[in-house]
């Protein structure tokens, strides 16, 4: 399904029966909704379920141009006013998850609840120069040389030694993601901002992290809590990066069960 938004076209996925309340998926950088392929089969049992693929990524446009979380947000909220839904529970892994917190802070109207998954909400001097080094590959040698290294901070090393035919899937999704899109939305990651202010949202909070994340530590996810008081934590172990695919069971039970307690 096709949807204009915010100036762009968004390629989107609504599952689950009408009336039901509503859940947003939002993917992590260099991926699409795909992503969510397993929690979307079990949430849209109970709920509506909206996925789309962010600004940049899968089948949704990619303008030229650096991003940033403000504009991610904005999409989000776009695309809620384009399918007339006035408020949703807002599910974010990664860039997702940080694009949950810009919600969080600008259109709370909007929100029912959020979920930050494996995400952080600031950075470090070095965090930001790896993100020049990869935007550099993905606009000079495009994103095929960047499926490798990817998969192997995504992942844990027992899973990538037992090598399930999904992570093909992951790395198609590396592989197909605009270098354009890929640029301009790691800028939004690069620079993200939020943790001082993480204090204002008001909204019931569950964050997920997994013990093995090398891409987003766990103590990031630690630093959320802290500034959000009353955030309900949970740490996957064994996931690395991509936890809801790492421990599919784990992460889907962990998120019905939170999003029951908000009914």
């Amino acid at each position: 399904m096709q949807t204009e938004a915010n100036g762009i076209t968004f390629n989107c996925c609504i599952e689950g029966p009408e009336g039901a309340p509503w859940v947003m998926l939002s993917n992590s950088l260099a991926t699409n909704l795909s992503m969510w392929d397993g929690q979307a089969t079990v949430l849209a049992e109970r709920y509506q379920v909206l996925r789309y693929d962010q600004r940049g990524h899968g089948q949704s446009d990619a303008p030229m141009g650096n991003y940033d979380f403000d504009l991610l947000a904005d999409d989000a909220v776009a695309l809620m006013q384009a399918h007339g839904i006035e408020a949703c529970h807002f599910v974010g892994l990664s860039m997702g998850g940080m694009t949950a917190m810009g919600l969080g802070l600008n259109h709370p109207e909007r929100l029912l609840s959020i979920t930050i998954a494996n995400s952080r909400a600031d950075v470090t001097p070095n965090f930001q120069g790896v993100f020049d080094e990869r935007i550099a590959i993905a606009l000079n040698e495009g994103m095929e040389a960047l499926v490798s290294s990817t998969i192997e901070r995504w992942f844990t090393e027992e899973l990538r030694e037992s090598a399930p035919a999904f992570l093909d899937d992951v790395r198609e999704m590396v592989r197909g993601t605009p270098p354009v899109g890929y640029a301009g939305c790691a800028r939004a990651v690069q620079n993200v901002d939020y943790l001082s202010r993480l204090v204002a949202v008001d909204k019931p909070v569950l964050l997920i992290a997994g013990s093995q994340d090398i891409a987003t530590p766990p103590e990031c996810m630690r630093d959320i809590q802290t500034t959000m008081s009353g955030a309900r934590y949970i740490e996957l172990d064994p996931a690395s990066h991509l936890s809801n695919l790492e421990q599919p069971e784990a992460f889907t039970t962990a998120l019905s069960d939170f999003l029951l307690a908000q009914d």
